[in-house]
């Protein structure tokens, strides 16, 4: 597919490949299509693959937008999952995805600016060397940004790792969070025992601080009444935050604003199974715990028998997403116990991926127990939706501290596997602290759709970025 002109701001984004990016990525991708930018995004043969292929005929409306792919080089049945999976598919990424966007570059494609995500410093680099301007883009919140900058001085102060007897200690020197921070809600990575691992991180961590600092500017899928005090700590590191999220909200309203009768496609790289809706009809109002763990989270048979039991034992219905390869060994073990089969059959939905928006906008839904992603953190704000949190690895123990303690929207079950807990805590968000955790939510809720509209923080920051795209555009053909 052919870029408009030449004249046309032309910009590559590059996302890491994984469901967690790849999401906010295309909102992103619309959003600047919508404002007449030409775009490239730069991903993998995998993710292309799985892609709903109703998105190749969403963005076929946009003359200006062009898919790239490139291999990671792993495996077609390779699961991705995990942190190891994670982080395999990632460097593969950047081993093709180099030499790729360097020929792009060196047969003459215009490109006015990189929107590079995560740990891909091959492009920040590259566009160092070639003379193109590129921005940061992280696809988790300001709090986890602010704190990579502290991890390195926590690991060199060799307060990382940390004794296991320290887990509830409060974390040192880091402004904004010293109040309430504990170790266990550092990022999963803060928990190895191994040295030799923490030296890695600090290399690695030393490394994406330098090229934050070196860019351009910062883009967060964040608002200012969600993070406002965070927000601003970074602009003193990084004088150009634009905060634009909601993006999955902007980009409806967006969309809304150019009258468009086009639904937004799904970006998943599961089959959604839409029966589930069905299901929610016959239930009465916020009487449903929704339980979704995301895209990466892999968990042991033992652990997901205890929640099980859990939300059988709460007696409260219950929406549970089961992938196919989230539990480890699941094919193998002790037959699933009689009760929970007929209590599932009871009050409780299993599917293997759900449209997790429209899940959580349906009126029967009452909770979400979630792994704390931030994609799914922003959703079930947007959607009023008080959540349990259940975190898995990375920047998903800092949200869920935020969630519970901070915004005061939910409650923090990190660390704990255990069926009681689980029963009484899904109880707790349904009914016994329901009334206090659905008023605090309906005023962020409120916060975040007032951002994405005319006049709003988010709304004015995006329009912001667009002019300085622009404005390069403009600097790159004097």
């Amino acid at each position: 597919m052919e870029h408009q002109n030449s004249s046309t701001p032309h910009v590559v984004i590059i996302p890491d490949p994984v469901q967690g990016h790849v999401t906010p990525m295309f909102h992103l991708a619309e959003l600047l299509c919508l404002a007449k930018l030409n775009v490239t995004l730069l991903s993998t043969t995998y993710v292309h693959k799985r892609l709903n292929k109703s998105i190749e005929a969403r963005f076929a409306r946009y003359p200006g937008f062009r898919f790239e792919v490139v291999s990671d080089g792993l495996p077609d049945d390779h699961p991705r999952t995990g942190s190891d999976g994670c982080w395999a598919s990632i460097q593969g990424f950047a081993l093709t995805a180099e030499p790729f966007l360097r020929g792009m570059i060196s047969i003459g494609t215009s490109v006015t600016c990189l929107l590079v995500d995560g740990w891909l410093g091959f492009a920040n680099n590259l566009a160092k060397e070639v003379g193109i301007p590129f921005i940061a883009l992280r696809c988790y919140s300001a709090a986890n940004n602010w704190l990579d900058i502290f991890v390195l001085k926590l690991i060199q102060d060799e307060r990382v790792p940390f004794k296991e007897e320290d887990m509830d200690k409060l974390v040192e020197n880091v402004p904004g969070l010293d109040t309430f921070l504990r170790n266990r809600d550092l990022p999963s990575f803060c928990r190895t025992k191994d040295r030799a691992t923490c030296l890695g991180l600090q290399q690695a961590f030393a490394d994406e601080v330098q090229r934050t600092s070196e860019a351009y500017g910062l883009i967060l899928n964040t608002f200012e009444d969600l993070e406002g005090p965070l927000l601003s700590l970074l602009r003193s590191k990084c004088p150009r935050v634009y905060s634009i999220g909601p993006l999955h909200s902007h980009l409806k309203h967006r969309l809304d604003e150019e009258k468009t009768t086009l639904p937004i496609s799904s970006s998943s790289l599961w089959e959604v199974d839409q029966s589930c809706l069905s299901w929610l009809d016959k239930k009465p109002a916020e009487s449903v715990i929704y339980v979704g763990f995301g895209s990466l989270t892999i968990l042991e048979k033992e652990q997901i028998l205890e929640i099980w039991e859990g939300l059988v034992q709460s007696n409260k219905y219950f929406l549970w997403v089961i992938r196919p390869n989230l539990v480890i060994g699941g094919e193998n073990g002790t037959p699933t116990p009689t009760a929970l089969l007929e209590g599932t059959k009871e009050r409780g939905c299993i599917v293997s991926w759900a449209p997790q928006e429209a899940v959580l906008a349906h009126p029967a839904v009452g909770g979400f127990l979630t792994h704390s992603g931030w994609n799914s953190t922003l959703e079930s704000i947007t959607a009023g939706v008080p959540m349990l949190c259940w975190p898995y690895f990375a920047d998903q123990q800092v949200n869920s501290r935020y969630v519970g303690e901070v915004w005061k929207i939910g409650l923090d079950m990190k660390d704990k596997c255990d069926r009681k807990v689980v029963a009484e805590m899904v109880n707790d968000v349904l009914d016994r602290k329901k009334d206090e955790l659905k008023e605090s939510m309906a005023r962020m809720s409120e916060a975040a759709k007032k951002s994405v509209t005319e006049g709003g923080s988010s709304y004015c920051n995006l329009d912001r970025l667009i002019q300085d795209i622009k404005m390069m555009s403009i600097k790159g053909a004097d």
